[in-house]
């Protein structure tokens, strides 16, 4: 007798072989086109793209052969900086990325949401400060939950969240220190220590009392981010 499929059945066997191609074809995505397998994630060459991420580190004077480590999404980099602050770090990674630089008691943060040009001063340091606020936390309860925390990373991997942040960090200091900052895009544009601009920018944040002996934001000006961050929550 021949042996006769239910069409049903048919039907429903089908049905589940296109979710199962599409949760592969997700996966293959996911990994930029690399096999996925399991709870194991994606195997085979290339599972990361290459990211490249260069600034100066400083806080009025140069943070010489500091500490940088950028810590993304997935995967990470470091390397030192040179005589001038300056860092470049390439790896694979998947964006966003925190950035920490640390020589001696200064340790100052920053974050990276593309390849590109992103500083690491006092600055972006309250830039972190004002985002993590936004998102109902502090700068320390940010950068220790970001490896876990699926929104913190598509916050930080918003390019407009965090130049709206940095508008904000602008504003404020401006307004609480009567100072006028020349370089407003403080986060992605290069400088040079010593050179007008963005380092003149942080020398006259110290006079006025924003920043302290040790180069980092003064507790006030953390304290004026905080609650400027907590005024204007993401999502809402």
């Amino acid at each position: 007798m021949m042996n006769r499929s239910s069409p049903r059945f048919s039907r429903a066997k089908l049905a589940a072989s296109c979710i199962t191609i599409a949760a592969a074809a997700a996966s293959l995505a996911a990994c930029g086109g690399s096999f996925c397998v399991g709870v194991d994630g994606c195997t085979g060459p290339n599972t990361l793209p290459n990211v490249t991420v260069s600034g100066t580190a400083a806080t009025g004077s140069a943070l010489a052969s500091a500490n940088v480590f950028a810590s993304c999404a997935q995967g990470s980099g470091s390397v030192l900086s040179d005589g001038g602050g300056n860092y470049r770090l390439t790896f694979n990674a998947a964006l966003p990325c925190l950035i920490t630089v640390t020589s001696g008691n200064t340790a100052l943060h920053s974050v990276a949401y593309s390849s590109g040009t992103f500083n690491t001063t006092p600055e972006t340091d309250l830039m972190l400060v004002y985002l993590a606020a936004q998102l109902g936390t502090n700068e320390s309860g940010l950068i220790a939950g970001f490896q876990t925390n699926g929104t913190f990373q598509q916050a930080l991997a918003n390019q407009n969240n965090v130049l709206a942040a940095q508008a904000a960090v602008v504003t404020n200091l401006q307004q609480r220190y009567a100072i006028a900052i020349a370089t407003p895009t403080f986060l992605t544009t290069p400088f040079v220590v010593g050179q007008p601009g963005a380092d003149s920018d942080l020398n006259a944040l110290a006079a006025a009392g924003a920043i302290d002996a040790n180069g980092m934001p003064d507790p006030a000006a953390v304290s004026l981010l905080a609650a400027a961050g907590s005024s204007r929550p993401l999502g809402q």
